[in-house]
């Protein structure tokens, strides 16, 4: 279905209230009066059910809805609410979750309005209030406007599609409701007159085989295939993954673990990756008294370090440094250098220029590109800022970061300066300024900048200004230059929530096959607890606009971590952390702990995370063990002595023995072969239609690892009745 466009306010009238007093008069509704204590809905209570119904004057494609609020902050702001749509009273969905901010500001949310890829139509729109702002208060809504579509050529095909789909969705459900209740003979003429599938035909040759005729084995055979054709891989995506850090030990060429060549302790350094070679480079860093100038190579198929460089400086290449960042054109091999950190005593004007260096990992050779960028149109000198390589076009992208200036300048209580986002193109040389510091492009330290190579657009969040903490998430699309907000940090959404929790000068990596951002956890931004750094590790699933968090240790003090610190790394700041896109592994080196992890002023430890969820094989396991384990309580309730010997062989064969809870279930299962005979004896005439049920529960389970779109509904017919 055609995007929608040319969206406007949709008109409505107020129909239902729970426990609201009404305020306002009715010709008032559309006016947004923020100085108007009068004008809200106020409730009479904070006891459930609170809502508020709103009907528009016709069928709407109803995408965003928008709060006014009172001109100060207000106890009865909504902190929480939920909104619901459909085109009657009685049967309306989901379509937002979320809170006001407790300020004056207006806010604007989207509404989900697709099912399938297909818009949906609503008439009603109920706003359900959950908390407000003051503990124990009652709840006010100040004003409300509602956008989308109801002009008739753009609803009509929606009302259309979704009437057709509602018709499908309850067909289908009674499909279901007949099969599991064994009405086969309405089943099949229900089916035959629709021409409607309750399912993808695997699943209804599943269903035949297992339920039907208690094929176990066929049923085997159908899911091992489905297995090996990938149908687990949706299931497997949605799992959470669990995070298997590793220590790494290096070794060194004459395989003596004893006199291991690596690099010193140290922060600040920079670190890339080659994925081709699976080489990660490593130039520079402070370890507590003096810059550094050396460059190392590690190669991970032999988990070697290699001193490529013990003063770059002494071969042409960037002098000793910390806080620069650094990337690399896998392609051409090639690794770009910019930016540092001065102590204020050094920043005089000669040193006050941004040098930009390429080094050639096939010669070997540094290329001094230009002793300033600023002078070639680019950015001045700048540390904490970020910058990433668009292979393909051959452009280097540098954002934010502080302008270093002179002591001079710093005297007269100059406020700092950030660099904005500035684009250089390699082959011509040339570098041009594509953003100044703006409100439409906060510039920023401490903040991550990530390139998606197949969507070509950059992704920039969280970070510093002053003393300001972002927690704002935007895109910028390197070919048309637009800017899109995800997030502007000011909601209660999850992307707020993750960014506050995660700190600043968080390291991120991007992985543009999973379509999946992950972010290690930086600085706490309480300055009592500046030092005292948390671990904690998130996903954001692009597509889905969702973050999860799949790693947090909130556990402090020099012992723990002590005990732990070959185990799990320690919390740190000033670390780096790459990632192989290809194989799937980050890679963590050096840092600084902070006061309460560990009593080092820098760290060289080296780790490996891999991000781990079940594998196919892994729920193909799963699936084998619940068909036999299914298989043997119908063999134990005609057949003892064979269930036995099968609990022992096939049955056991499948478990998981490091699974502690299917171990547990394992064993309980034999005491099935050992009641007192009662239940044995009620089943021996048993047909195959006593063990439907039992089957059925199984053929459920099994569903549960195929795409929701080749599955029966989720819901079922009778949990439509209403009670009264």
């Amino acid at each position: 279905m055609a995007a929608l466009s040319c969206k406007q306010r949709l008109k409505y009238s107020v129909v239902k209230w729970s426990s609201y007093s009404y305020n306002y008069v009715p010709e008032n509704i559309c006016h947004d009066k923020p100085g108007d204590q009068t004008s809200r809905w106020s409730s009479d209570s904070n006891n459930p059910p609170q809502y508020l119904v709103l009907k528009l004057e016709r069928p709407a494609i109803v995408e965003t809805v928008s709060f006014g609020k009172y001109e100060k902050t207000h106890v009865c702001n909504l902190k929480k609410f939920k909104i619901h749509g459909g085109l009657t009273e009685d049967h309306m969905i989901e379509i937002l979750d979320s809170g006001l901010k407790n300020d004056h500001t207006p806010e604007c949310f989207s509404l989900r309005h697709e099912i399938d890829g297909n818009h949906f139509p609503c008439r009603y729109i109920k706003i359900v209030p959950i908390q407000a702002w003051g503990p124990s208060f009652n709840f006010s809504i100040w004003y409300v406007e509602l956008y989308g579509r109801d002009d008739w050529d753009a609803v009509k095909p929606c009302m259309n599609w979704y009437n057709t789909y509602r018709e499908r969705e309850a067909i289908r459900l009674c499909l279901k409701h007949f099969r599991q209740r064994r009405y086969i003979e309405a089943y099949e003429a229900l089916q035959k007159k629709t021409k409607i599938a309750l399912e993808h035909p695997i699943l209804t040759e599943l269903h035949h085989s297992l339920v039907m005729k208690g094929d176990f084995d066929a049923c085997e055979k159908l899911v091992t295939k489905a297995c090996e054709e990938g149908l687990f891989d949706q299931y497997i995506s949605q799992q959470d993954y669990k995070p298997k850090w590793t220590a790494i030990q290096p070794v060194s060429k004459n395989n003596d673990t004893n006199s291991v060549f690596r690099p010193g302790m140290r922060g600040g350094h920079q670190m890339c990756i080659d994925v081709h070679t699976e080489t990660i480079y490593l130039f520079g860093g402070w370890d507590g008294n003096h810059d550094l100038a050396d460059l190392w190579g590690y190669n991970v198929p032999t988990r070697q370090w290699t001193c490529v460089s013990k003063n770059t400086e002494e071969e042409g290449g960037p002098s000793a440094r910390s806080c620069h960042k650094m990337c690399l054109d896998h392609e051409r091999k090639q690794i770009f250098t910019l930016g540092r950190y001065l102590d204020a005593s050094m920043r005089s004007q000669d040193n006050l220029k941004c040098d930009f260096y390429m080094y050639d990992v096939g010669s070997g050779r540094w290329t001094e590109i230009t002793e300033d960028t600023a002078a070639m149109g680019g950015p001045r000198l700048i540390f904490d800022h970020q910058m990433v390589i668009d292979v393909e076009k051959q452009t280097i992208y540098v954002f934010g970061g502080r302008v270093l200036t002179s002591a001079n300048e710093n005297e007269r209580g100059h406020e700092p300066v950030f660099s904005g986002l500035f684009g250089y193109h390699i082959p011509t040389n040339t570098w041009s300024s594509l953003i100044e510091d703006s409100p439409e492009l906060r510039s920023r330290i401490g903040h991550s900048m990530l390139f998606h190579p197949i969507r070509r657009v950059l992704y920039i969040f969280a970070g510093q200004r002053a003393r300001e903490y972002l927690n704002d998430f935007l895109t910028y699309s390197v070919d048309t230059g637009l800017v899109e907000t995800i997030s502007d940090g000011t909601k209660r959404d999850g992307c707020q929530a993750v960014l506050s929790s995660s700190g600043f000068t968080q390291r991120a990596t991007l992985d543009p096959e999973l379509n999946e951002i992950h972010v290690l956890s930086g600085l706490s931004r309480d300055k009592e607890k500046r030092d005292n750094v948390k671990n904690s590790f998130w996903v954001y699933d692009i597509g889905k606009n969702k973050w999860s968090c799949i790693y947090k240790n909130e556990n402090t003090g020099q012992q723990y971590w002590i005990k732990q610190q070959h185990v799990e790394p320690v919390p740190r700041f000033a670390h780096q952390l790459v990632y192989d896109h290809v194989r799937k592994v980050h890679y963590l080196f050096g840092g600084n702990p902070g006061k309460d992890s560990l009593p080092k002023m820098r760290l060289d430890d080296f780790w490996s995370l891999q991000l781990c969820r079940p594998s196919a094989d892994h729920l193909l396991r799963r699936c084998r063990y619940l068909i036999r384990k299914y298989r043997f309580m119908e063999l134990a309730a005609s057949d003892p002595k064979n269930a036995m010997i099968y609990l022992q062989n096939e049955l056991a064969n499948t478990v998981d023995h490091a699974d502690t809870e299917e171990t547990r279930e394992f064993q309980l299962l034999a005491s099935s072969l050992f009641n007192d005979g009662t239940e044995n004896e009620a089943l021996e005439d048993a047909d195959v239609s006593e063990h439907f049920q039992s089957r059925t529960d199984l053929f459920d389970l099994l569903v549960n690892y195929f795409p929701d779109h080749m599955t029966q509904p989720k819901g079922n017919l009778v949990d439509l009745i209403p009670l009264d």
